[in-house]
């Protein structure tokens, strides 16, 4: 149930008015339930209870301390795709054992920083990477646990941006050259196979594609062991989707339900990486409205918040409900929300149907819990914007606001120069 309501004429994010934090801290900001994080980390954790299985969140969705620390006592490990975020979950309180590490171009020394945390696992991505992480971990001095990253050619029925199980997409290696690449791995001293990984993209509104997916991959386990490899763990990604406007994803139960009855006999211990999902609905970004302008038939709404502080708009073209925190009554006519960003692109909502709103009034865009602040830059030179942690009646300021002083903080001007 969605912690961001009206009460009283005012938005309140748990039991605390969202205008009563931005007196506090200004706008725009951040604000991230507790309980919100709490109860979708719980409900997917609880789908998977019949099995052996790790919830490893998906840092890059928001890494925020605050958040993967309230997940990381809840138990929760982590999937990471850096070694910053790796920094980032260790600082959290994240066990290692409970650490994947997925992503395309990991480095040598991002290999080794995670080799020398005794991270899970790796999810390897190509050969190449296989047989480099290798050399890295005999320069370590320690067997690198591995699951290759298979791509099974699944259509995942989603945005184009954030498909990543087809042949045409940059991840894993195709299945036809699985049990190949498996051999490989077996003939390295250095890597020490114990699972297998498959994650066809985010967002995921279908079971059909996961179902596809899942069972491909438990066929294949049958075959790697078939070829004498210890197939400890099955990672199957992430990927749920939420609910921005219209969308009806599976619940967890539901999703769970397909993975299991796809692997019930193959005795192995699940991963799954939900991010949006656990992340996404728990956030929102509250902004000012600093001026109102018309362009002949044209409506515009000019906040204090913008591209920088939340990109999926304008990268993918994404809906946001966008709600005035003091509740209006009007639906009132079609507008757009814009930021104050040097670029026509910087927009939160294109002829939204949306009130009159005041100059200075506050709105709440919802379901920006999962990359908004993670996506977040400095373009323009505007400084990131606070992030809260609401926690029933109080909160607690997980993140200041940026300064100038910060934009600059690594920089210099060189001497000497004409």
């Amino acid at each position: 149930m969605s912690q961001f309501n009206y009460r009283e004429g005012k938005m309140h994010c748990e039991q605390v008015a969202l205008d009563e934090i931005a007196a506090e801290v200004g706008t725009p900001f951040y604000a991230y339930s507790r309980k919100m994080l709490t109860d979708h980390y719980t409900a997917f954790d609880q789908g998977f209870a019949s099995a052996p299985h790790i919830v490893a969140y998906a840092v890059k969705a928001n890494g925020s301390l605050g958040v993967v620390a309230t997940l990381a006592r809840l138990g929760a490990g982590a999937d990471v795709v850096s070694a910053g975020e790796l920094y980032r979950a260790l600082k959290a309180g994240v066990d290692p054992q409970r650490i994947v590490y997925s992503g395309v171009g990991k480095t040598a020394e991002e290999m080794a920083y995670a080799l020398r945390a005794g991270i899970l696992m790796f999810n390897v991505e190509s050969v190449e990477e296989l047989e480099a992480l290798n050399n890295v971990a005999a320069e370590v001095g320690k067997p690198a646990p591995v699951a290759l990253r298979i791509n099974p050619d699944v259509d995942p029925k989603t945005h184009k941006y954030i498909s990543t199980g087809l042949k045409e997409n940059k991840f894993g290696i195709d299945i036809a050259i699985a049990e190949q690449a498996y051999a490989r791995a077996g003939e390295l001293p250095n890597i020490r196979v114990i699972g297998l990984d498959c994650h066809i993209g985010s967002q995921l509104t279908q079971l059909g594609p996961v179902q596809d997916a899942v069972t491909r991959m438990a066929n294949l386990i049958v075959a790697l062991r078939a070829d004498g490899h210890a197939i400890e763990f099955l990672d199957v990604g992430g990927g749920l989707g939420i609910v921005y406007s219209r969308e009806h994803p599976p619940a967890p139960t539901e999703y769970a339900q397909v993975v299991l009855d796809a692997v019930k006999d193959l005795g192995v211990t699940l991963i799954m990486e939900p991010g949006r999902f656990i992340a996404g609905n728990a956030g929102a970004l509250v902004t000012k409205v600093l001026y109102r302008k018309t362009n002949g038939e044209k409506r515009f709404i000019i906040i204090d918040a913008a591209m920088n502080d939340l990109l999926r708009p304008s990268l993918y073209d994404s809906f946001h409900e966008i709600k005035p925190v003091a509740e209006h009554s009007e639906s009132g006519s079609p507008a757009d929300i814009v930021g104050p960003i040097c670029e026509t692109g910087d927009f939160l909502a294109r002829n939204r149907e949306f009130p009159e709103v005041d100059q200075g009034e506050l709105l709440a865009v919802l379901s920006a819990g999962a990359y908004g602040f993670s996506m977040a830059s400095t373009y323009n030179a505007r400084p990131k914007c606070a992030e809260v942690l609401v926690d029933g009646d109080k909160f607690h300021v997980i993140r200041r606001r940026e300064t100038f002083e910060d934009l600059i903080e690594h920089e210099t001007i060189p001497t000497g120069v004409v």
